[in-house]
């Protein structure tokens, strides 16, 4: 697989916690920790990723603070 361009969410906080970051793979969406970039990912499909993301901005998933 080539070399991954990660990106971090832009909710991220460079001091925070919480840091998520994506890449395109193909056809699908990766995702990681970015606090432990040396571990395995997850990947989605893009139609998963796309659903999920528009269901948490449409506040249809509930996040907690």
């Amino acid at each position: 697989m080539p070399e991954l361009k990660w990106i971090k969410s832009s909710y991220s906080e460079a001091s925070a916690n919480n840091c998520v970051e994506m890449a395109t793979a193909g056809p699908l969406i990766a995702l990681r920790d970015s606090k432990h970039p040396e571990l395995q990912w997850a990947t989605v499909s893009r139609k998963a990723w796309t659903e999920f993301a528009g269901a948490l901005g449409s506040g249809r998933l509930h996040t907690e603070p």
